[in-house]
């Protein structure tokens, strides 16, 4: 059964009563609207190339399978960006995305990773040797950091990298079962390269964390070099399609010239020359987690569109008795489950843009010379890292349940972004340490103020004094929301460095303190975090006017409201907020819903997901789900055959050994 051209006519409907031009928020999103129109050509290009190749559906595949798709749809997509000339990341990234929705690429951390690392971390001579072969995919690397026993604690990794000043190598070792290195994406099958993070040691001294280019594979043959031991991890909650992998290093000698020497240097008699600032070996980390706030709040705006657009076809109950069955998105309880995962979404894609240009800045300032900012940098990307996955991870699971039934199939496409999404909590940095360093950068500020020293800018509200009042009233002015959770994060950092304080004082090691604190610690780097987000969204609406800006301050308020209403208690706590403050809030929320209801469908219809890359029978553009939905069931492996196999193997015989002991009758039909 063949899904029909016609549009939903209560899909229809919820478009025709939208307040705003959508087209004009979908051109926000991607930057004007030439690029948007140009975003739309690549990834109908790549749709159009993908229907007509014929590719089966990928929860259909094994393992094997799923991986060998994704090399054959990786080497198409960067094959076609060369031949279209996509230079503009965002460009490649929109054509791969229409290419592999919610499916790993094998050659991504190529792309990322590994070149973003030579480009930040070698030398000029290093660069121009290594980054042609990288380019050109004769070297195809990944980034090996993670160990078994180890993550995010780069001091705390085994491997290690001895210089042998006779030969001018370096000899690379897995000394322990626990410092094989285990997760890498492309390390299993794919990379014949690697960055290897190992402890640097020269003339017997431990010199701490270095980058060293490491084969890995001969690049003819791909067979593993001597002294290598590598492979695939095996089957894991979600990314079936990558072969993320474990390696073992036993003698393995690299040049002198492989250990990546922008920074730190070490001369051929093994003398260390030290880096300008030892934050610098966190260079590509930072990068990934700028990136990954934008990226997952794309699989939550992902999941929010199947969502409301199902929850507006999908009728079921009543509200009003007598009456037909009614949309579900009408009922109360979906909206305040739906709309501030929308609204989230949209707070953590625009946080992911200031987090890139941020970035971008800082990165420039480095370049010159300037380190200053790298420390508020890595604090915030930190949390912005840790927030966005939590919240997304969250948020998409609310998407599925939200959808019912139909939500658990694969069908749904949710599934897919859900274990696309899930993973960020834990890869490039593990969520509570991440939010552990953003704490440790807002008390080591605090302790600077506290000494008279200037703050920098992102953080000088800490010098706000703290027994203010919130102006907040039911207008929910954009200014008070941001002050409210300035002030809650000033308190908590006080509270809680006076807490760590208190310890020392009385004689605990510091250490201790901090780890007998570190829940509160997290707390406050989380809150951080949240501060930011919406602070970020509230600058943002000078970006709009009329209708729009409307639509998106009530979307802004949302937000906000909706985690200060899940955190009351951090509100109340010094009196900031009084408790009818805090009931006003709670009916605001259930106003704002109200509000939202009918730009509901026109908020999902602005990220602009073509069909192909939601890859989801709820959440198709014409809501045409159930035909979608049949359609898929028939595509099923296990409606190839009438009869199974297995039903002559293993089910006859045991209805026939049951049916024996019952002397009844025996028919073929009933």
């Amino acid at each position: 059964m063949a899904a029909t051209n016609t549009v939903n006519a209560d899909l229809a409907r919820e478009r025709q009563r939208a307040t705003f031009d959508p087209e004009q928020l979908t051109n926000f999103l991607y930057n004007g609207a030439e690029r948007t129109k140009r975003k739309r050509y690549l990834q109908n290009l790549a749709l159009q190339d993908l229907k007509k190749m014929g590719f089966k559906q990928y929860a259909t595949l094994s393992r094997m399978e799923q991986y060998e798709l994704e090399l054959q749809k990786s080497a198409y997509a960067f094959t076609m960006g060369d031949k279209l000339g996509l230079t503009d990341p965002l460009e490649g990234h929109y054509f791969r995305e229409a290419i592999m929705p919610h499916e790993p690429a094998p050659y991504n951390l190529h792309n990322s990773m590994f070149i973003d690392t030579i480009e930040k971390m070698a030398t000029e001579e290093q660069k121009a040797k290594w980054l042609p072969l990288a380019k050109s995919y004769r070297l195809v690397g990944t980034y090996a950091q993670t160990e078994l026993g180890h993550g995010s604690f780069l001091r705390g990794l085994e491997t290690t990298a001895t210089y042998d000043p006779k030969t001018k190598e370096f000899v690379i070792n897995s000394p322990t079962i626990t410092s094989t290195k285990y997760w890498p994406g492309a390390l299993g099958k794919t990379a014949n390269c690697c960055v290897v993070m190992a402890q640097l040691i020269s003339n017997g001294q431990h010199l701490g964390m270095q980058s060293f280019l490491v084969q890995i594979r001969d690049l003819d043959t791909h067979h593993p070099l001597p002294g290598v031991t590598v492979g695939d991890i095996g089957n894991k909650f979600g990314y079936q399609g990558i072969d993320n992998g474990f390696l073992r290093l036993n003698n393995v000698r690299i040049p002198r010239e492989n250990m990546l020497m922008k920074n730190a240097k070490l001369l051929e008699d093994g003398t260390y020359i030290k880096p300008k600032s030892d934050r610098l070996i966190y260079g590509a980390m930072t990068f990934i987690r700028a990136v990954i706030v934008g990226d997952v709040g794309r699989g939550l705006a992902k999941a929010a569109t199947i969502a409301v657009r199902y929850s507006c076809v999908r009728r079921q109950s009543k509200i009003e008795p007598g009456a037909g069955e009614v949309q579900v998105l009408d009922f109360q309880t979906q909206q305040y489950r739906l709309l501030p995962q929308l609204a989230t979404a949209y707070a953590l894609l625009n946080a992911g843009r200031n987090m890139l240009l941020y970035y971008i800045k800082v990165t420039a300032n480095m370049n010159q010379g300037s380190f200053a900012q790298l420390p508020q940098l890595h604090a915030l990307s930190a949390g912005l890292k840790a927030l966005s996955s939590w919240r997304a991870s969250e948020g998409v699971e609310v998407c599925r349940l939200a959808c019912g039934g139909h939500g658990y199939s694969a069908a749904s496409g949710l599934p897919k972004i859900y274990v696309d999404v899930t993973p960020a909590c834990t890869y490039e940095g593990e969520n509570y340490v991440m939010v552990l360093q953003t704490a440790r950068f807002l008390l080591k500020c605090m302790s600077e103020l506290q000494q008279g020293q200037q703050l920098p800018e992102m953080v000088t509200f800490l010098q706000t004094p703290p027994e203010g009042r919130s102006r907040l009233d039911e207008r929910l002015e954009l200014s008070d929301l941001v002050a409210a959770f300035e002030h809650r994060t000033a308190r908590m950092v006080r509270e809680v460095a006076g807490k760590v304080q208190g310890a020392v004082s009385q004689g605990s090691k510091s250490y201790d303190a901090w780890n007998n604190n570190s829940v509160e610690l997290a707390a406050t780097g989380t809150a951080f975090a949240e501060g930011y987000v919406v602070m970020a969204f509230a600058e943002t609406m000078s970006s709009f006017t009329g209708p729009l800006k409307s639509v998106m301050t009530a979307l802004c308020r949302l937000y906000a409201v909706t985690v200060m209403t899940n955190n009351l208690g951090d509100f109340l706590k010094d009196g900031y907020l009084s408790s009818q403050q805090a009931s006003m809030l709670q009916s605001r929320v259930l106003d704002l819903l109200k509000e939202l209801r009918p730009n509901a469908v026109a908020l999902v219809d602005a990220f602009d997901f073509p069909d192909g890359v939601l890859d989801s029978a709820l959440g198709r553009w014409d809501g045409q789900v159930y035909e979608a939905l049949y359609d898929y069931s028939l595509r099923s492996k296990l409606n190839e055959k009438e009869v199974l196999d297995a039903y002559h193997k293993y089910q006859r015989p045991f209805m026939e050994s049951q049916w024996r002991k019952s002397d009844l009758p025996v028919t073929s039909r009933l």
